[in-house]
Order: C-alpha cells, then structure tokens, then sequence
C-alpha cells in the first residue's frame, strides 16, 4: 500500500516526544502517545510494560481520552523513550484503532520521515468489530 502524504501534526509528535523524555524511566514506561482531539484538544498517555502483557501506549491513550470526555481521536502518533522517535504501532494496537477510531490517522516513520497514514491503511483488510459498530460506535 502507498497511501498519499498528509500533513504531519509536529506539535503532537512533540507532545509525545516530550511525554517520552520526562515521563518514561525505567522498564515499566518506555512509550509515550498523543492524540489530538476533533476540538484540537492533545491527550497523552504511557505503557504500563509488564511481563503479562500491560497495556501500549496508544490503548492507556484511549482510556485516558475517554476518561477526559475525549470520545473522536483525530490523529495519534506513539514515541519511544530514550529518544528513539516515532514508532509506529504493534498489531493489536492497529485493531484497537480501526474498531474505535476508524477515520483518524496514525502518524509513522517511513523512509526516513514522518507520515500520517488513515488507520485502515495500516491494517488492510482488517477484521471489523460489528458488535462495537452497532451501537454507532462513540461520538
């Protein structure tokens, strides 16, 4: 797939860069995620690393929104601490976003650069949540 350039939001990757580089120590948070809100609102979360399996970044992002009144990602983009940039995010979290937020964009890396892809484009041909897609999904 070779999805068309957007426009990078830097100020929510930087949001997260700094997330990253003051919040992340140690093993248990070495990732960081900004979203940004349809009202232009940035939430920001970390991991919650642990051998069982703790939570990535992108998915504490989801809960901490929600807990904000933040319901409509528009973009989200995830940070590696010790300064290793954007990555983009695992398998599970591609899932997670395309059943919650099927029309935002995921900032990632390629080629060197940063590039905001639609969700579907990181996840083509992707399973679709019909149960969580018949109440209409959050708002």
């Amino acid at each position: 797939m070779n999805p068309q350039p957007h426009p990078v939001d830097e100020e929510l990757v930087e949001a997260a860069a700094r997330v990253a580089r003051t919040r992340c120590r140690g093993d248990e948070h070495t990732m960081a995620a900004a979203g940004r809100a349809r009202d232009g609102r940035i939430v920001t979360a970390v991991n919650a690393y642990h051998f069982t399996g703790g939570p990535c970044a992108e998915l504490v992002l989801i809960g901490a929104a929600a807990a904000q009144g933040v319901y409509d990602l528009r973009t989200i983009v995830a940070v590696g601490d010790r300064d290793r940039g954007i990555v983009p995010p695992c398998g599970r979290c591609r899932q997670v976003l395309l059943d919650y937020f099927p029309g935002a964009e995921v900032i990632v890396n390629r080629d060197g650069r940063p590039l905001a892809v639609p969700v579907p484009d990181l996840l083509p041909d992707g399973y679709v949540w019909a149960d969580h897609q018949l109440d209409g999904g959050q708002d």
